[in-house]
């Protein structure tokens, strides 16, 4: 069973940058979708991004596009989320998670998703 651990959260100022990694184990990556998401105190959890197996395509919610960056290096069985010019509205807990296919492109959507980590939180501070 594929497992993922999240890491990289931790506290920053508006404008900063961090990078969050998933790492998982279990199964290597190569033919995992992996997207982000996250989910803020009182609200649903909603995908930020997500990248491709083999292709490696990209989606980025409206809210993020511009400022963060997903990638992932198969050869280490990690994706990351590079997340410049942070937000107060960016605090949350993001979660990675994934699903296996090895074509195509990837989704958004949490229902698509069988593998989840537990989470690292992010708070940015105004």
């Amino acid at each position: 069973q594929l497992q993922l651990v999240e890491s990289g959260g931790g506290l920053v100022q508006t404008g900063g940058s961090l990078r969050l990694s998933c790492a998982a184990s279990g199964f290597t990556l190569d033919n995992y979708v992996i997207g982000w998401f996250r989910q803020a105190p009182g609200k649903e959890r909603e995908g930020v991004s997500c990248i491709s197996s083999r292709d490696r395509d990209t989606i980025y919610s409206d809210s993020v596009k511009g400022r963060f960056t997903i990638s992932r290096d198969n050869a280490m069985n990690v994706v990351h989320l590079q997340m410049n010019s942070l937000k107060p509205e960016d605090t949350a807990v993001y979660y990675c998670a994934g699903y296996w296919r090895i074509v195509g492109g990837c989704s958004t959507s949490v229902i698509a998703y069988d593998y989840w980590g537990q989470g690292t939180q992010v708070t940015v501070s105004a």
